[in-house]
């Protein structure tokens, strides 16, 4: 749902910087978004390295299991294979085998012991380098947000999303954004925010149209919406491309600005200030040079990932693609934020099927919390340090798990 650099995007309300935890005592501030200089972000452990998966294999649930399947469908797919061998880490047989066989190993081990004792004979585990080249990485959260909207504007829903123009250019595998296309042929940046607006050049390419210039914006940070129309009708939007502007967080501007404070700094409050200040916080977002477009599509696989799979709650990671390897399964070890406000821990497996704008570094992941409004508090206040660790089959044992068939349209699933 998050693919700002792919198919589709949902970029987390704490990866634009909402966040209720207070940090006292920073010395300086870490930088997340330090970059690699080249290569991935993936360090390879001996085996007296590994993490405990203890507390993650009693955490194993329902959730872990819907997102494996929607990792493995990805995998079937032929356009998986481009992004493989991903550098020295894995091939695609092995990526895709070590979903097939984790999953399995989920299913048949008996006891924790024996799931151990087949992860650490079958598999490598490779550790994030983080921002700071010891594993350190900030985890944020997203959500699939829900809102009313119109198909026609009217005094109430003046503002609109808008579709793809077809001079947006984008890289036809990444999904990046490269440009505007010309009428000589060549590509050149898009206009900033503020012009795209006032200009009228997206006129008639309106979509569909919400209450509050706010709204837009957490749509178009997150990628998707569920809308629900005048008439009771739901509609869905979703991702179909961006503009190649900076990105630019209206929470980090607030922060800047001194006009919320850490403590403060939380969803609630930020559209709190932005109903009283309109202006100022029209002024605000505009710093925001990324421009998202969308479509509508039908809704049966929302909300997607940038893999084109559904995202699964508290077990969907986004991640920067450029460094990270897609579809694959891995420990996150961090803490969240329960609706006590209370921070508790947070040590799951994951699948990692998405990515976002402002995930864009070793330091950074976002954690998929779910659909609507409890989602909403969940991920506005999910800001922690942790680390993530990678497993995949080693090579000797990558043909012994085959990817299932394709099951057929129409025929039952698998167990059915």
């Amino acid at each position: 749902m998050r693919g700002m650099t792919a198919s589709f995007v949902a970029l987390a309300l704490a990866a634009v910087g909402f966040t209720g935890c207070q940090r006292e005592h920073v010395v300086a501030e870490p930088d997340y978004n330090r970059q690699l200089n080249s290569g991935h972000a993936l360090r390879k452990l001996d085996p007296s390295q590994w993490p405990s998966l203890a507390t993650a294999w009693g955490a194993r649930d329902g959730y872990l299991d819907q997102a494996l399947d929607q990792s493995i469908s990805w995998f079937q797919k032929p356009s998986s294979q481009q992004f493989f061998p991903f550098h020295e880490v894995s091939t695609h047989e092995q990526a895709a085998g070590s979903v097939v066989a984790f999953k399995e190993f989920l299913k048949s081990s008996s006891t924790e012991q024996e799931f151990l004792g087949r992860m650490q004979q079958m598999f490598d585990c490779w550790q994030t380098v983080g921002y700071n080249d010891q594993g350190t990485v900030l985890f944020t959260g997203y959500y699939a947000p829900e809102f009313k909207a119109s198909l026609t504007p009217d005094s109430t829903f003046r503002f609109p999303l808008y579709r793809r123009p077809t001079d947006c250019v984008t890289d036809p595998v990444t999904g990046e954004p490269k440009g505007r296309l010309q009428a000589d042929g060549t590509v050149a940046p898009w206009p900033n925010r503020a012009e795209i607006q006032s200009s009228g050049m997206l006129r008639g390419l309106e979509l569909v149209y919400l209450p509050s210039e706010f709204d837009v914006y957490i749509i178009q940070v997150n990628g998707s919406a569920k809308l629900t129309l005048q008439d009771g009708s739901t509609m869905y939007v979703g991702y179909a491309g961006k503009t190649d502007g900076q990105y630019v967080g209206l929470g980090q501007t607030l922060l800047d600005e001194k006009i919320l404070t850490e403590r403060d700094l939380n969803l609630p409050n930020v559209r709190e200030w932005c109903d009283k200040n309109p202006d100022r916080a029209m002024e605000f977002i505009n710093r925001n040079n990324c421009f998202v477009f969308f479509t509508k599509y039908d809704g049966s696989n929302w909300p997607a990932g940038s893999l084109g799979v559904k995202v699964t709650e508290r077990t969907t990671l986004a991640t920067d693609k450029k460094i990270y390897p897609r579809g694959g399964f891995l420990l996150v070890d961090t803490k969240s934020i329960n609706f006590a406000n209370q921070q508790v821990p947070f040590n799951r497996f994951m699948c990692d099927q998405d990515t976002g704008g402002a995930i864009v570094a070793p330091g950074r992941a976002d954690i998929f919390m779910g659909v609507g409004a409890s989602a909403e508090i969940l991920a506005g206040a999910q800001y922690a340090e942790g680390t993530m660790y990678y497993f995949f089959l080693k090579p000797e044992y990558a043909s012994q798990y085959p990817l299932p068939p394709v099951a057929k349209k129409g025929a039952p699933a698998s167990g059915e």
